[in-house]
This record gives structure tokens, C-alpha cells and sequence, in this order.
């Protein structure tokens, strides 16, 4: 083999590693041979969680796309995501950095959404923060530290600390101390639920008794009854007063209607200057009720006329008529 063909293959080779690698580097980067594809958006978070360049952009559990950037923004971290053409995503949907399982790489997930306006090409969408493993582990931590400080709580208060007895060792006294104290009680008991059970006094004849029972049964259907029929009651009185507030009937009349008012009014006047005129002797009737002189002449009159009647006696008619007048007048 001369130099011509080594210098030859030497080249081809050095020729077909630099396409390897540019094969590579176009895979890892962007995700295919020529180039960029699809539409970019933007995402922003407060933490990637290890998301990196090149993880998967998913939607449903569908893979749409791929991450192409990470950087930081403003108090936050951005991801740049590279979404294929094909692809429309609604304007209302959220992202969020997802987890492929406890040792899965994490990914960009997207739900479907709602509207049917999708995201406009390098615009930013809505995200959401996901707990990942780490919250989860930290927080599970928390609730065992919390658990923790309870049972130790629990402890000292059932087996009692710093020489003072626990709960148990109360209670274990306390029973000792009241044995016969507890003992009655439940002597007590136990003769109050027999007397009970045999229908004696009054919680025991309502157990056992069927009559009492009926009759406690017809007592409360008379108190029903009874607040039906106060219930008409107050129904009809809201119904009278209600006709009474339109003007209806007498009352209403007497109390809404002005000229009845006003002609009540001229019936009380015209009786008050009734007993007025009647107290100060005016007319027939007020002399006959004040003028003692009238009273007296009628009692002249009605002895004029018993004395004539007496000296009637046997005369005629003519006669009688006669004497009568002359007696009066």
C-alpha cells in the first residue's frame, strides 16, 4: 500500500467521524438532522427540578415536543420548549414539571385544555408547580417529626415525667380510693335498670306499659292537633288584619277611610255639644233634667188632678168633666 491510499483512507475516515459527530451534537441539541422544528414557547417556574435540555415535552402522555433551552429570568427559572408544527396546544392549558416515576427522568406535561384558541408561537403559557420526590420525602419527614413529638406526649402523659405519676397511675388510684364508692353506684344502677325492667315507676311503666305508651302517643297528637288548629288562628288573624290594612269591612273602613273617620268625628262632636247643651238646661229636655220649678209645677198638676178625681164621686159624666177642668185650670 503506497502513501497515496493511506493518505486516502486517513482522509475518509477523519471525514466520516466528523459526520458522526455532527450527526450527534444535531440529535442531542435539537432534536433531529435539519435542524429546528416546530414553534418555541416559553415556561416559567420556581424551580426546573433537575429538568434539563433535550427532556421530553408531553401532553396527555403524548410526547409533542422537547426542551430546548433552560436559563434564568426574572425570580424565576425559564424553559424554552421546541413544540412540533402538528401540534396545537389551547391557550387555557397548564404546564407543569412532571416525574417518569420514583427514578424516572422528569419531563413537561400539559394538559389538554379547554379553549379553541391554541398558544400563539413564542408566547408564554400557564404553569403550575407539581410536589415532586423531594417534597414528598421532605414532607413526609415533617409529619414523622410531628408523629414523634405526639407519641412522646402521649408518653408522658400516660407514664408521667419529673416524678409525677401518669395517667394511668390516677386512674388506677382513683379507683382504689373510691372502690366502695363505686361499688354502690353500680349497686344503684343495677337496682334502678331492675325496677325499670319490672315497670316500676314512672320510666318504667312508659317502657312496659303499652297503655301509657298509647296514651303518651294520643297526648302528643292533641298537642299537634291543638298547634294546627292555633296555626288557623294565626292564619285567619294575619287574614283579618290583612283586610283590615286593605280598608275592608268596618274596621278597615272606620280606620283607613277618612270620611268615615270624619263623620265619626262630627257623631262624637255633635253628641259632646249634646250633653253640653243638656248640662247647661237648654231645650225641653235640658230644663226638664235641670229646672226644678218645671219639676214642681208637675207634681201641682198631677195633685190637682188626684183631688179632682176624689170629688168626682157619684156626678155624671158631664158633671165629672166639669169639676176635673175647674180643678186643673
Amino acid at each position: 500500500m503506497n502513501n497515496a491510499q493511506m493518505t486516502a483512507r486517513i482522509g475518509l475516515f477523519f471525514l466520516v467521524g466528523a459526520v458522526l459527530i455532527w450527526i450527534t451534537f444535531e440529535a442531542l441539541h435539537n432534536g433531529g438532522f435539519h435542524g429546528r422544528k416546530g414553534y418555541a414557547l416559553t415556561a416559567g417556574f420556581e424551580d426546573l427540578k433537575q429538568l434539563k435540555i433535550g427532556d421530553e415535552v408531553r401532553m396527555a402522555g403524548v410526547t409533542i415536543g422537547s426542551v430546548e433551552q433552560a436559563r434564568l429570568g426574572a425570580h424565576r427559572a425559564e424553559v424554552v420548549l421546541r413544540i412540533d408544527p402538528e401540534v396545537k396546544i389551547a391557550n387555557d392549558a397548564t404546564a407543569g414539571v412532571a416525574s417518569a416515576g420514583l427514578l424516572g427522568t422528569n419531563y413537561i406535561a400539559f394538559d389538554l385544555g379547554t379553549s379553541t384558541e391554541p398558544y400563539a408561537p413564542d408566547t408564554e403559557v400557564h404553569t403550575k408547580s407539581n410536589a415532586d420526590l423531594n417534597t414528598v420525602m421532605a414532607e413526609i419527614g415533617d409529619l414523622g417529626k410531628k408523629l414523634e413529638g405526639t407519641f412522646n406526649s402521649i408518653s408522658s402523659i400516660t407514664q408521667g415525667e419529673n416524678g409525677q405519676p401518669g395517667l394511668f397511675q390516677r386512674l388506677d388510684k382513683l379507683v382504689a380510693d373510691n372502690g366502695d364508692k363505686i361499688t354502690t353506684t353500680m349497686t344503684n344502677l343495677q337496682d334502678i335498670t331492675t325496677k325499670i325492667n319490672q315497670g316500676q315507676g314512672t320510666m318504667g311503666r312508659l317502657i312496659n306499659d303499652p297503655k301509657l305508651h298509647d296514651e303518651l302517643l294520643a297526648t302528643v297528637d292533641e298537642i299537634k292537633s291543638a298547634a294546627t288548629q292555633a296555626k288557623g288562628f294565626v292564619n285567619d288573624a294575619q287574614g283579618i288584619l290583612g283586610q283590615v290594612k286593605s280598608g275592608q269591612g268596618a274596621l278597615g273602613t272606620l280606620i283607613y277611610d277618612q270620611q268615615a273617620g270624619d263623620n265619626l268625628k262630627r257623631v262624637a262632636q255633635n253628641l259632646r255639644d249634646l250633653s253640653d247643651k243638656l248640662n247647661s238646661g237648654q231645650g225641653t229636655l235640658g230644663k226638664l233634667i235641670n229646672d226644678d220649678s218645671l219639676y214642681t209645677q208637675t207634681q201641682g198638676v198631677l195633685k190637682k188632678a188626684d183631688q179632682a178625681i176624689d170629688g168626682l164621686g157619684d156626678s155624671s159624666a158631664i158633671s165629672a168633666v166639669g169639676v176635673a177642668a175647674n180643678a186643673l185650670f
